[in-house]
Parts: structure tokens; sequence; C-alpha cells
């Protein structure tokens, strides 16, 4: 056999076996899903680097591991004890990653302080307990801009709508927000009726695994569930700020 015969016959091979390698993920990833149910929706299956462990991705936003031939499931963090790295939190951070860059930030209630420099955008549920404690953390911040996305989770509050709705109608949407975040104050003769982008900004957030609120995006493009407190909030600026943007 001559080397250009050796070569394609090497190339076959190759081909062959990823084809093959892809046919058992999806038999994999079709038997997960049947076990998940109408749960959640299997986003992917990958083999992962330990032996016979293969990585489950749900909702785009939840990380689990089964075995070859999906007869188990594992949740919960798996650990590098050589480098004692979180393996599951970092794939996380990946599987987070929003591009920064095409969020429809004329869709935001856009505060500005000082230069405005910094960028962050924040899904927000004007019922939530966590979110009225992230408020007073973001106005301790300086020379930022913030790009307050309106997500009310009607599931858990139901009068959250219509208090989203009050905000984003109303003359001023910043005072608005403020009054009702830092001060418990509704806003005044604010209209029920005005256009606005609440129910595109929920398919947004969904699009993007955002389950819950606050759902904190930085510069670079790192999503963070929750509330955190100033100084990781000034921490992670820094980083977006020096970091390239996600693309």
């Amino acid at each position: 056999m001559n080397r250009i015969a050796i070569v394609a016959a090497l190339a076959a091979a190759v081909s062959a076996s990823s084809v093959h390698a892809d046919a058992n993920l999806s038999k994999l990833r079709e038997t997960v899903q049947q076990h998940v149910g109408q749960k959640g929706r299997v986003t992917s299956v990958a083999a992962t680097p330990y032996a016979g462990i293969y990585e489950v991705v749900i909702n785009n936003s939840q990380i689990g591991y089964t075995d070859a031939r999906g007869q188990v499931f594992i949740a919960g963090n798996m650990f590098d004890f050589k480098t004692s790295t979180n393996l599951s939190e970092r794939r996380l951070e990946e599987l987070r990653k929003v591009d920064f860059s095409k969020l429809p930030l004329d869709k935001a209630i856009v505060k500005v302080k000082g230069t405005g420099a910094r960028k962050i955008a924040v899904f927000s549920d004007p019922d939530c307990p966590f979110c009225k404690r992230l408020e007073p953390e973001l106005d301790k911040l300086e020379n930022v801009t913030i790009y307050t996305f309106l997500f009310p989770l009607t599931g858990l509050h139901p009068d959250a709508m219509r208090k989203a709705t009050m905000v984003w109608c109303s003359p001023d949407r910043v005072q608005a927000w403020d009054d009702l975040m830092l001060r418990g104050k509704l806003p005044e003769g604010a209209s029920l009726s005005c256009p606005t982008p609440i129910l595109e900004i929920i398919d947004l957030a969904k699009t993007l695994g955002i389950n819950g609120t606050p759902g904190i995006v930085f510069a670079d493009g790192h999503m963070v569930p929750g509330m955190i407190p100033l100084e990781q909030i000034e921490s992670r600026l820094g980083r977006a700020v020096s970091a390239k943007p996600a693309s």
C-alpha cells in the first residue's frame, strides 16, 4: 500500500470513529432525556477527560454526570484533586457567558453614574427581596452605567408585572426604579397601558439561562446568579474592564 493510500485509510478510520462516537453520544443524550422527562431539556452530553464519566447539561444552566449507558445520574460538583479546581463551577461559568454587546440595551433602564465607563447589566424583579438587597450596593458604585432589565417572576410575585409596568411607563424610569427599590415608593400617576419590552426581556432571560433574580451580567460576559456584595461587584467590574469583551 502506497503512502497516499495509507493516509487515506487512516483518515477514513478516524472519520468512522468520530461518526461512531457522535452516534453514541446522541443515543446517550436520548437516554438521559427519557429519564429527565418533562423536568428539563438535555442541552448536551459530552465525554469528560475521566474514563466512563459523561457531562450532562440541562437547560443550558445545570450540570450533572452520567455513565456511558445513562444508567445513573450524579448531581453535584466535580473537583480535580490535583489542582483543587471545581470543574463543575468552571464549566458553569463558561455556560453562563453572555455576549454583552448583543444585549438589547435600548430595552433597559439606563442609569449613568460619573463617567459611566464601567458597564453592568442586571435582570431584576421589583418584588424580589434579593434584588432589593442588591440595589443599595449598586447605588454605591461610581463611574458606572447600570442597565436594568425588568424581569418580573410572576409565578413567585404576582404583583411584580404591574410594578414593573408602572416603572417602565413612568416619565423618569431611573427615578421611579430608585424610589421603588431603595425607598419602597411606588411610581405616582404611571400608566399601565404604555408599550413595554418586559415580555421580550422574560424570553431573553430564558434564552440566556437566567432563571432567577437578580441575574448580573458584567461587560466581559460573565453572569452571576443571585445577589453579591459591593466588594465582589467591584472586583468583577475591575476584571471586566481589563479583560477582552465576550464575542
